[in-house]
């Protein structure tokens, strides 16, 4: 098991929800450290009062997941507060309305540089120092949208498909050696992501609400119960780990139904998961 008393844990996307979920989740665990970071300062600091209440050592950094520059500096101030990393976790990820012909390709552009190039950055600049440790373990946040596609979430299914092919083929490379690789994917989790969205260039404005709405209805899941969950899977070293019980009915659809997967998932639902048609 790649947890222990002498972990140090690197969690992006550390701000809110999930990712500050898991960073007080690990305080309760009494490991070494944990390095936060989000472009949020006012949510990271409070993440940040979340965890020394625990006595665990934190450091909170100020991080835009996109930029490459940004994550080597990351890692450089960690190993100076830390000393090591040995878990990192890629939580980082925004979301983005509209379909495909009303987003523009800079908005397609910005969702990939957050949900995929930072968690590519991520590894990049970690997996050295994740393979001096002992034992280490590299977390990636994909989604149940990493499993289907629905409608009008072209970039964000683009963003977290790679995610998902990316982490497993690295996992196969890595499978010999010191570090775990899992992928996770939530299914409905009750955080920001989608009141934080951005709406593309030339989508209706009416569309956010709408999927606001929709998306408050479809949440089940609360940030805790997600990283407790994740939190078992990194004790596992399970590979793939599903939040929720829509991430494993929607797995278990997809893989049965793989050309009809989402009409029968709307039956399950009762609802169609395309905005622009009414249910």
């Amino acid at each position: 098991m790649s947890l222990s008393k002498n972990s140090v844990a690197v969690i992006t996307g550390a701000a809110s929800g999930i990712g500050r979920a898991l960073a007080v989740r690990l305080a309760e665990e009494k490991i070494a450290g944990i390095a936060i970071c989000d472009v949020n300062e006012q949510g990271l600091n409070e993440t940040a009062e979340m965890v020394e209440k625990f006595g665990v050592p934190v450091s909170a950094h100020l991080v835009d997941t996109s930029k490459l520059e940004q994550i080597e500096t990351l890692k450089t101030e960690v190993l100076a507060k830390h000393s090591r990393v040995t878990h990192l976790i890629n939580n980082a990820g925004v979301g983005l309305f509209g379909t495909f012909e009303q987003i523009s390709l800079e908005d397609f552009d910005w969702l990939m540089g957050i949900n995929f190039w930072g968690v590519i950055y991520g590894c990049k600049v970690f997996l050295p120092v994740l393979r001096e440790q002992d034992a280490a373990h590299i977390v990636n946040i994909s989604s149940v949208f990493g499993l289907v596609a629905p409608p009008e979430q072209t970039a964000y299914c683009a963003s977290k498909f790679a995610v998902r092919g990316f982490t497993e083929s690295l996992r196969h490379e890595l499978e010999d050696t010191n570090v775990r690789v899992s992928s996770v994917h939530p299914g409905g989790i009750k955080t920001n992501i989608a009141r934080n969205s951005r709406i593309g260039k030339n989508t209706p404005e009416d569309n956010k609400d709408q999927g606001v709405k929709f998306f408050d209805s479809v949440a089940q899941t609360s940030p805790e119960k997600a990283a407790e969950t994740i939190l078992r899977g990194i004790k596992s070293e399970n590979p793939r780990i599903l939040i929720g019980k829509d991430a494993h009915a929607i797995n278990y659809v997809s893989r049965l139904f793989p050309k009809k997967y989402l009409r029968m998932i709307e039956k399950i639902a009762g609802h169609r998961l395309d905005l622009r048609k009414k249910s």
